[in-house]
């Protein structure tokens, strides 16, 4: 099938999953936005229903840890494809890179400051400055460091999880408390609130924390750098076979994992099968959606959707921040422990479907989101947001979009 325009810069299907992420991101993030950040494992307090209880201990299994993974991922294969672009193009990619980053920390640090403490660009801003050590590796190098990392963050969780001997009394009267702030409360009182925790964490520890997070997320952004560079996903219908037997293993066995280790969540075993279920089931969600894409035409309603929403991904991440937030906090609608978590799972889809047709509408437009051109102006340091002095003796390769 002959190459359009668009397609030549852009792997649609990459696009679309990523826009799937989102969906998966958004369902989990919306217990966090109704119930907080720890709120959310204690509906006890909310006077939750069995059923609601139920239904989270399901999301549990089927959706948390494992669509933020799928974005990892995702990331490390774009940040890949965009230092090409960018060496082809005849500009530094370090540069390049190094400000791309920055600024997604930077937007990260504003994001989790002035709106929600569940923001995940700052840690992915930082994790780039760290994948640049990893970019020019080979894949079964890159294949060899996740499996490592991912051994050995999953070994410190066994060594460092201590089985629960009740509720902890401060968490608990944390939670209880940011029942009236969060639901009732202005502004003003909400960031106050947003500057504590019930977590009795030495400032020592906190600092080494930081400087372990970038190595603990890694393992799927390197695989998501391997995976572009072996060339995957550019022929969907080609890599059917391929993607029929990743979803065949590595649902059921993510699933089962996550099932075991939910059910045993108060032994040390249990978020150690957590840990691992959660990457596992997240590769095996991308191979089985990468499947089910390939089916589509290019036309497909479907794959529209879930592209137009993937192509702003920044943009859509921040407007659920802004949305949720007005909708459960004080200063909006106060809903904050009022919806229950089946109610909000349908609004989370019900808030996805208008930003995927508020996308499309966009993006006939416009070709880029207001955040993702900020950030094209940042990265190509281009007032226009496009790259500059592109050698014409070095196009830029078509890639193939045969969806």
């Amino acid at each position: 099938m002959k190459e359009t325009t668009d397609s030549v810069n852009r792997i649609r299907i990459i696009d679309a999953i990523r826009g799937f992420s989102l969906l998966g991101i958004l369902i989990c993030n919306i217990l966090i936005f109704q119930y907080g950040m720890y709120g959310k494992g204690m509906l006890e307090l909310f006077h939750a229903s069995p059923v609601d209880i139920a239904a989270h201990n399901v999301l549990l299994v089927v959706a948390e840890g494992s669509f933020m993974p799928i974005f990892m991922f995702l990331f490390g294969y774009s940040l890949l494809k965009l230092r090409e672009r960018l060496v082809q193009s005849g500009l530094k990619p370090w540069r390049a890179l190094f400000r791309r980053f920055a600024l997604l920390a930077g937007a990260g640090l504003l994001h989790s400051i002035l709106l929600w403490d569940g923001d995940i660009l700052l840690p992915y801003g930082i994790t780039g400055f760290v994948l640049l050590l990893f970019v020019n590796r080979k894949p079964k190098t890159l294949l060899i460091w996740a499996v490592i990392l991912g051994v050995l963050f999953a070994a410190a969780t066994y060594g460092m999880y201590e089985p629960s001997q009740g509720e902890d009394p401060k968490t608990t009267e944390y939670v209880q408390r940011s029942i009236p702030i969060l639901s009732e409360g202005s502004y003003a009182d909400i960031a106050k609130f947003r500057e504590e925790s019930p977590l009795d964490i030495p400032e020592a520890g906190l600092i080494f924390v930081a400087l372990m997070l970038p190595f603990m997320l890694m393992p799927m952004f390197l695989l998501g750098i391997a995976a572009a560079k072996k060339g995957w996903f550019r022929n969907p219908r080609q890599e059917r076979t391929a993607y029929q037997y990743g979803a065949a293993v590595l649902l059921p066995v993510g699933l089962l994992l996550k099932g075991f280790g939910v059910g045993m969540s108060e032994t040390q075993i249990g978020p150690v099968l957590t840990q691992i279920g959660g990457p596992l089931l997240a590769l095996g969600y991308l191979a089985a959606f990468a499947l089910v894409l390939s089916h589509l035409s290019r036309s497909s309603y479907l794959l529209r959707a879930f592209e137009s929403v993937g192509r702003l991904s920044l943009t859509n991440y921040l407007m659920q921040t802004v949305i949720c937030t007005t909708l459960f906090y004080g200063y909006g609608l106060g809903w904050f422990g009022k919806v229950g978590v089946i109610t909000g799972t349908l609004l989370a889809i019900v808030i996805y479907a208008l930003q995927a047709i508020g996308s499309a509408l966009l993006l006939k437009r416009v070709k880029h989101g207001p955040f993702e051109m900020l950030l094209r102006i940042g990265t190509y340091f281009s007032l226009n947001g496009k790259l500059r002095n592109v050698p014409q003796s070095k196009p830029v390769p078509p890639v193939s979009a045969d969806l």
